[in-house]
Order: structure tokens, then sequence, then C-alpha cells
């Protein structure tokens, strides 16, 4: 009886030990070794599975002989035949099986026993997705190969609306299209395709493996983004060659890195942004492959932009900078949206305001040559400077790039639309950064033209040399967005200028002939009464000076040039009001000088209307050229 009553309270403690087991083995062995110090025979007891590794060991069994099974059938066939044209379904209902399995019992990893089950498990997944990422490599090289760079059909370049999902689309993934224009060729995958590659990475990226699986991505995408490239003409140079290089070679350079960065940031790289959503069904392993796919490209974009801001300085330059500079502006917010990190946009906006520098450096390199052109050679007649044409033609050219110069001296990044609004607050104002940095240069070119105009001997030349520079910048300032910029006082100032100098040629050059004309009288008494004598001495000696001066007046100033046809009728007009009348007023008292009027024909050489013939002949002259310094080349 006391056997029997010690076996059953053997029974109940061993009952009680497996139930706690089923729960926690640990709390388990435990209660059989406090068994133990009161009967030894608790110390021979072994819990018998009570976490149910058998069902997992038998589970991974099953697991390990039909991924083993799809493995061996991949070596069999030499790696050529795929996983997604047999037995799909199969495969990945064992991955995933395997997965869930790893995740359910990971909590339990403390036990030995499980522990080195879910070890076993890790392994097999390994193997799992060793086949997974030669399955996904496999498709991914296919679908390269199957992308003909040289074919001659071209498609639309289709967008797609829809959210990434794990539903079939009924159309092709808008990775992949012609571009008739620049002959290239974007990538398309089938839908087809896209799905199975989907279906490989979603259970790569849950096994653990998403970053190994866009890895794969990114390597096979990159080959077809550098055949993009190449197609483009765009060579990967590095900084010293570019900077390095002639600029008339870099020029052509710029047009295709223009070309490509447009095409990379509008077509290319949104094409793969999506197809890496579509792939990755978003996530951090889409923003890993889309980064492994266009990191380099990127790098090799920036990097040119930012060897051309390192480039030598020069005026001629700085319209292709500008090219460059107003590229990167449009394509900021392109990089903003396609990178999901923002360090591509600083890079980018770096290498935009390092442009922006450049351009400014430009325009100090301009100042220093107006202020160090020498004054060696005056123009021919007075006529226009080539320095006063390059420069204007400089300024005007760049003035139509208004908008985007009053950005580079604001100095400011600002958000285009807001960037517009400000440049349109101030299109009245002659007080803005590039107004400014404009009259600078205008104060530059002025003073250099009045140096140049001492050259001169005669100041009546020096007047109609002045009147030529000034007339032609106020001219084109006026006609051009030139004068929009230096604004209408500025315009006003200047034209006052013109009439000043002006003023001066007619007091230095024709004051003195007109000084010939005066008459003066004196009364003396006779016999028949008062009468006014006229000196007739005096006047055939003012009469033949006048001619004199007059013929050596037009004969010089017929070769001198003024270029403008109204400012020539302006001061031709100008001579007439101040020269006919006096001349016909004096030949009118030669007339009536009873000593004089019988020798009209002797002494009187012109009519009025011959003087008026003389004058249409002045300014005749043509404008010769004159070379400016070597350093001063402009594109006109």
């Amino acid at each position: 009886m006391a056997d029997s009553g010690e076996e059953k309270l053997l029974a109940v403690a061993r009952h009680i030990a497996k139930t706690l087991g089923n729960d926690n083995r640990t709390v388990a062995e435990d209660i059989l070794k406090i068994f133990s110090n009161f009967d030894a025979r608790f110390s021979k007891e072994k819990l018998s599975d009570p976490l149910g590794c058998a069902a997992l060991e038998q589970t991974l069994n099953s697991l390990d002989e039909r991924i083993s099974r799809h493995v061996s059938s991949r070596n069999n066939n030499d790696n050529s035949q795929a996983i997604f044209s047999v037995n799909t379904a199969a495969f990945l209902a064992s991955v995933d099986e395997l997965t869930a399995t790893v995740n359910r019992w990971k909590p339990l990893a403390a036990d030995e026993t499980v522990g080195a089950c879910l070890s076993r498990a890790d392994e097999m997944l390994r193997r799992a997705m060793v086949l997974a990422e030669d399955e996904f490599r496999s498709l991914m090289d296919e679908s390269i190969r199957n992308t003909s760079f040289d074919s001659d059909d071209g498609g639309e370049f289709e967008r797609d609306d829809e959210s990434c999902g794990n539903g079939v689309e009924d159309h092709r993934i808008p990775a992949a299209e012609r571009v008739s224009e620049d002959d290239v060729v974007i990538d398309v995958l089938p839908a087809g395709t896209v799905i199975d590659l989907r279906e490989i990475a979603t259970r790569m990226v849950a096994a653990g493996f998403g970053d190994s699986c866009a890895r794969v991505y990114g390597g096979c995408r990159r080959e077809f983004l550098e055949e993009s490239f190449s197609r483009l003409g765009f060579r990967n140079l590095c900084a010293s060659e570019i900077q390095e290089m002639p600029w008339q070679v870099l020029e052509d350079e710029i047009e295709r890195w223009i070309n490509a960065s447009n095409v990379s940031l509008r077509i290319l790289f949104p094409s793969e942004r999506r197809l890496c959503d579509r792939v990755f069904s978003g996530g951090s392993a889409a923003d890993i492959a889309f980064g492994e796919v266009c990191r380099e490209p990127v790098t090799q974009l920036l990097r040119f932009a930012d060897a051309v801001a390192s480039h030598s300085r020069s005026p001629d330059q700085l319209f292709r900078i500008l090219h460059v500079f107003d590229t990167m502006r449009e394509l900021i917010p392109e990089f903003a949206s396609l990178f999901s990190d923002s360090q591509c946009e600083t890079e980018a906006i770096e290498v935009w305001k390092r442009l922006g520098e450049a351009i400014k450096e430009i325009f100090v390199e301009l100042e220093n040559l107006i202020r160090h052109d020498p004054a060696k050679a005056a123009v021919h007649g007075g006529g226009l400077h080539p320095i006063t044409k390059y420069v204007v033609n400089y300024l005007v050219a760049a003035s139509q790039s208004r908008r985007t110069l009053e950005l580079v001296f604001q100095g400011d990044f600002l958000p285009l639309k807001d960037f517009i609004t400000m440049v349109d607050d101030n299109k009245h104002k002659s007080d803005s950064h590039f107004c400014v940095q404009l009259c600078g240069i205008m104060d530059l070119l002025e003073s250099n033209l009045e140096a140049k105009s001492k050259i001169y001997k005669d100041l009546a030349l020096c007047s109609v040399f002045m009147m030529n520079n000034l007339r032609y910048i106020v001219q084109k300032a006026k006609t051009s967005e030139l004068g929009s910029v230096l604004g209408d006082d500025w315009i006003r100032k200047h034209t006052a200028k013109i009439r000043r100098f002006h003023v001066s040629y007619q007091r230095s050059s024709w004051s003195k002939v007109v000084g010939f004309l005066k008459v003066e009288t004196s009364e003396v008494t006779m016999a028949a009464g008062s009468s006014v004598v006229v000196e007739v001495k005096a006047m055939k000696e003012k009469l033949k000076m006048f001619n004199l001066h007059f013929e050596e007046i037009c004969r010089v100033q017929s070769h001198w040039v003024v270029f403008d046809e109204q400012l020539r009728e302006e001061i031709r007009i100008a001579l007439e009001k101040i020269l006919l009348p006096a001349y016909g007023s004096f030949i009118g008292r030669f007339h009536n000088v009873p000593e004089l009027g019988k020798y009209v024909d002797k002494y009187v050489k012109y009519g009025v209307d011959d003087i008026g013939d003389r004058l249409n002949d002045l300014f005749q002259g043509e404008n010769s050229v004159l070379e400016v310094s070597h350093r001063f080349k402009i594109w006109l």
C-alpha cells in the first residue's frame, strides 16, 4: 500500500513537471531538481520534448528536402532552368513556410534544442536565398539581353499612375522606350518579369536579405544605365581632364552634359525609381536598389558640373556656364524628388552655388579687362571703339538671362516660383544686385573711353568720339533688356551727356567760323547826313577767313565718322541752324555795300544752299577696324 502511494506521488510530480514544461522547460527542470532532494528516483527523470521540438525538427526535415530538391534541380540543369518556369508556387511556398517557422520559434531560441533547430533553419534559409538570388540575377540578365539598343522600333513613353501593389498590371512598366531625338532606348521590362522579380524580392526582404537583393538589382541595371549614357555621348571624365580641356572642346562636352542631365533626371532616373518601387514594393530596399543603380551616374554628372565651375575664368565662357547653371537649377527639384535622402540634393545645390560663384568671378574678370585695356591707338575719325561694341553687346546678351543673373547676384537659393516673383517685383527698380553690377561695368567702360578720347589732339574730334560711343551704348540699351536693367534714369543721364558732347563739338569746331560772320558797324557823319558805314576791308577779310576755315573744317571732318545716321542728321541740322542764318545775313550785308556789291562774284564763293550741301558731306568716313587687346575675346 505504501509502495502504491509512493508511485502515485511520483506520477503526480511527473505530471506537474511535464505540465509546467509545456510552458517553460527551465521551470520544469527546477521542479524535478527539488523533488530529487526527497527521492533520488527524480534525478533520473527527463522531460520528453515538452516544447514540441520533434514537430519543429519534422517541419525542418520536410522543408530541407524540398529546398534541396530545388537546389539540386537547378544544379543539374547547369543553372539554365529558372524556378519560375516550373514549381514556382512550391519553391516560394517552401521559403514562406521556412521564414514563418523561424519567426515563430525565435522567441524560444534560448533553449538549446530550439536554438540548434533555428541554426539549422538559418542555414536552410541561406541556401534558399542563394538560389533566390541566382534566379533574381538570371531574370535581370535576361531582361537586359532582350533589350536591343540597336532596334529601330520605338514606343511611346508610358506613364503609370497606379500605386505599386501586388496585383498584376495590364501594361508594361514605364522604365523604357526610345527617345528618338536622343537615340536612346530606355529599357522596358514586361509586367510578368517585374512580377517575378517582386515575388523573389519580397521573400528576400522578409528573410533579411533585402540589401543583398538590392545590390544584385543595382549591378544589373547599372549596366543598362551606362549603355544609355554612352549613347548620349556623355563621357566619364575626371575633374583634371575637364579643367585642362581647351574651352572650344569643353563647349561641346557641356552640350552633351546638358542633354545627358535632362534625359537622366527626367526620363532615365524616374523610370528606374518607379521600377525599383515596383520590384521592391517601396521601402528601404527600393531606396538601396535605386542608389545602387543611379549613384555613380549622378556622381559623374555632378563632378562634370563642378569641374566646369572650377575652369579658368574668361568672359567668353559666361553663356555656356549660364546654361549649366540653369540646367542645375531646373533639375534640383528632380534630385529632391527622386532620392529619399537629402545628400544628393545637397550636393547638387552646392555644385549649383559654385557655378554661381564662377559666374560672379567672370564678371570680375570682365571688369579687369576693361580697366586694363590700354589706350594705345585712336580709332580713325573718332568712330566707334571695338571695346564699346564688345562690352555692350556682351551685356545685351547677358541681360537676356536677367532672371538667372538676378538670382546669381542675389546670392540666395530660392524656389523657382518665388525667385520669378522677386525678379518681376524688381523689374523696374534700379537697385537690384544685377543692376548695380551692370552700372559698375558701364562706369568702367565710360572711364576707359574717356581715357582713350584724350589720344585725340583735336577737342572737337574728342567730342565726336565720345558722342559716337555713348550713342551706341544708349541705343543698344534702349532696344534691349539691358535698358530695362539699367533703368530709365540711367538712359536719360547718358542721353544728356551726349548732348553736352554735341555742344562741346559745336563750340570747339564752329564757334570761330561763326565769329567770322559777325559784322561790326560804326557811325560817321558825312555831308549828306548820317549813315552806317561798313568797313569794306574788314568784311572782305572776314569772308576770306570764313571761306578758308570752312573749307578746312569740311575737308577734315568729311573723313570723320558718325556711325549713327540719326545722330549725323541731328548734328547737321544743329549746324544749319547756327551757320546758315549767320552766313545769309552776312552775305546780304555784303551785297548792300556799294563798294563790294559790284564785286560779289569775286569775293562770295558759296551761296547759302552751297553751305548746306557742304555740311551734308561731313562725317562720311568709314569706321576702321581697330584691334583690341588680345585678352578681350567676348561673344558679340
